[in-house]
């Protein structure tokens, strides 16, 4: 049964403020911040002169109170302005802030001792005594910190009132991590008031029973059948903020058996990107990689693209858009987007400059292919490192339109690479794919040339030439998630090609950053492969996607065979047999020591490549790639196997149970 799905990224529109929250906005203006803060901040002085002299001070000390008051109330509010009291948001207050009115008010002691031991004798009524200061530092930490603390505890309580009157009526979830991502995500939860949040779920033994921010620990994990059908539990949501990826599996795995649907928190990347803990979305596939999330040098890459002229070709793709955001992040002096999609390049042009209007972006229309355009762009912009991931990347379709592959993937990076060395650029970045691994398809032994290709031009030219080789990335154009989840949405059935189909997957965010960082760390010349982890069965991939869409695989929605697509293999490879990997001292990238072709014998592969992608056929062009490619082993489209359209679909059943 699919369980009815409801929006949980729902809430007030983005700068349309009720009339409460206005009232709020125009009391905790700064200036009524400030003079509260003063109140405070005099009464403290006096009721410590109270305090020291037992509530009976001597006029002579009245006297002294009033006279020293401006300036300790000078000190204190100079101090308050400079740690930066007054940019807290007072519905927040917390112990970070309180650290920080705690240091305010040292310093405010430790100023006022230093009046009241440097101050000469003519000066002495400007000379609180010294019980007076310590009893007024903690009079006045604990005022100003307090209004905050009740200020948000009355906010707290309204909207815990308007979280009780909607209670019940919202969808009943529960919380699965009761740490510090699933107490923001409470929290976020219950100022929007929408949901019945029921209760946390932690394996935590230490934690079972607990009560954070109102809500229970009210089991482990172990517990969720039971608790999701005792409370009428609708929906899971992780909210563990740094998840191994088989713990997340193994909950979704438990969600599933349930049936309860379950969503999460985003991931690391996404919250660089501006994603925030209370944007609840679906578990997806990628999260579900048996491989972990990888870190890069954030230093070594902003010393490699910061203040730096970065040209990114292709930017309007999948990987390419990718790489413009995360250059982007590093603070480049321009960001040249070249793109020959106009509406590919309007999209991320404006998606950028969104996001980071301090990067100078230039969205340039180009083929590049085009040797005259590209100069121009060259001369005009001279950028110092070039990202160049313009290609053709469809294995099928590039079968079917052979000179295509050959105009864009091959013709296209040789005008290119060879403008990036005239013009003394630092870095050519180029991204290949497993699919130049003994390519059996014209899209492999294309980006095969292109390895070849750099590889001679950084011996040629000053340019330090670097190639990334990699596999599938999820979500990219032309990918199996997009079309699995249209069959889904569609009601089915789901297509796979071959129930062996096996590919590698990473997630484009993932992808990118490592093309960044080998680049950074390349010395000219290297082939640079991605540990892509442990390769995914396709069949398994879409079976997962329908489980994590809400319905059951071969039930609800069936899976369809079609036969393997021309140009395809069942299991990509990384990297040949016999090929010596280097390691580097990033443990997800190495270098594969592979053998090139000599100057002359690349120039005759190149000018014979350029002959036929005009006039050729795709049979002359299958042929002389695998001349050419001793590795390759291309075959016609008579002799691959079925393709999509002809094949005879085969409905999959399930898998018999366990006897």
């Amino acid at each position: 049964m699919r369980i009815a799905s409801w929006p949980l990224s729902g809430g007030a529109t983005p700068g349309a403020a009720s009339p409460r929250k206005a009232w709020y906005a125009r009391f905790l203006d700064r200036r009524v911040q400030i003079a509260l803060d003063a109140a405070v901040l005099a009464l403290a002085l006096l009721a410590s002169y109270l305090l020291r002299f037992e509530f009976a001070p001597p006029p002579k000390q009245v006297h002294a109170a009033l006279v020293q008051l401006p300036v300790v109330l000078l000190v204190q509010g100079v101090l308050l302005v400079t740690v930066g009291a007054y940019a807290f948001v007072w519905r927040y207050v917390g112990m970070i802030e309180a650290m920080v009115f705690a240091r305010a008010f040292a310093s405010s002691c430790a100023v006022l001792l230093a009046l009241r031991l440097g101050l000469p004798d003519w000066l002495a009524v400007l000379r609180p005594p010294i019980s007076v200061i310590l009893m007024d530092g903690v009079l006045a930490f604990g005022g100003v910190l307090g209004m905050r603390v009740v200020w948000r505890a009355m906010v707290e309580r309204s909207a815990c009132r308007h979280r009780d009157r909607g209670n019940g009526r919202g969808p009943a979830v529960l919380l699965i991590g009761a740490g510090r991502a699933g107490v923001m995500a409470a929290r976020e939860l219950q100022a929007r008031g929408d949901l019945s949040v029921r209760g946390f779920v932690d394996d935590d033994p230490f934690k079972r029973g607990a009560v954070i921010c109102g809500v229970k620990v009210l089991g482990a994990t172990a517990d969720l059948p039971r608790l999701v059908r005792g409370l009428g539990i609708d929906h899971v949501i992780i909210t563990i903020g740094e998840i191994h990826r088989k713990e997340l599996r193994r909950l979704v795995e438990v969600c599933q058996s349930v049936p309860v649907r379950v969503r999460t928190i985003p991931g690391l990347y996404e919250i660089l990107q501006g994603d925030v803990i209370g944007r609840f979305r679906d578990v997806r596939p990628e999260d579900l990689l048996e491989r972990e999330v990888v870190a890069v040098d954030e230093g070594d890459l902003r010393g490699f693209l910061g203040s730096k002229a970065v040209m990114v070709t292709g930017a309007g793709g999948s990987i390419g858009s990718e790489l413009s955001r995360q250059i982007a992040r590093y603070g480049p002096s321009r960001l040249l987007l070249v793109e020959r999609a106009e509406g590919a390049l309007f999209n991320i042009d404006r998606e950028l400059r969104s996001a980071w209007p301090d990067v100078p972006i230039v969205p340039l229309l180009a083929d590049v292919g085009d040797r005259t355009r590209m100069r121009a762009l060259f001369a005009t912009h001279r950028p110092e490192i070039v990202a160049h991931a313009a290609a053709h990347k469809h294995v099928p379709m590039m079968e079917s339109h052979p000179c295509e592959a050959l105009k864009n993937n091959v013709l296209g990076t040789r005008v290119v690479a060879e403008l990036a060395g005239s013009a003394g650029v630092e870095c050519f970045i180029l991204v290949s794919s497993d699919k130049a691994v003994r390519p059996t398809s014209v899209m492999g032994a294309s980006k095969r040339i292109t390895e070849l290709l750099v590889q001679h031009l950084d011996r040629c030219h000053a340019t330090r030439y670097v190639a990334v080789r990699f596999g599938n990335v999820m979500d990219s154009a032309g990918s199996v998630i997009p079309l699995f989840r249209e069959q889904i949405a569609a009601g089915g059935p789901v297509t796979v090609t071959h129930p062996d189909m096996t590919r590698y997957f990473m997630t484009i965010p993932e992808a990118s950053a490592l093309v960044l960082e080998a680049a950074a760390m390349g010395q000219g010349g290297e082939i640079f492969v991605l540990d892509m982890g442990r390769p995914v069965k396709v069949l398994d991939l879409a079976k997962r996607l329908i489980e994590l869409s809400g319905y059951k695989p071969f039930e609800e929605i069936s899976i369809v065979l079609t036969g393997v697509r021309p140009g395809e293999k069942l299991f990509e490879e990384l990297s040949l047999r016999g090929e010596e990997i280097a390691k580097t001292r990033h443990p997800k990238i190495f270098i594969g020591n592979i053998a090139g072709l000599g100057s002359e014998d690349l120039q005759a592969v190149l000018t014979r490549l350029t002959s036929l992608a005009e006039t050729g056929s795709a049979g002359e062009i299958r042929d002389f790639l695998n001349a050419s490619l001793p590795e390759a082993r291309l075959e016609g489209p008579a002799a691959a196997p079925v393709g999509w359209e002809t094949a005879r679909r085969t409905r999959l059943s399930p898998p018999p149970l366990a006897p």
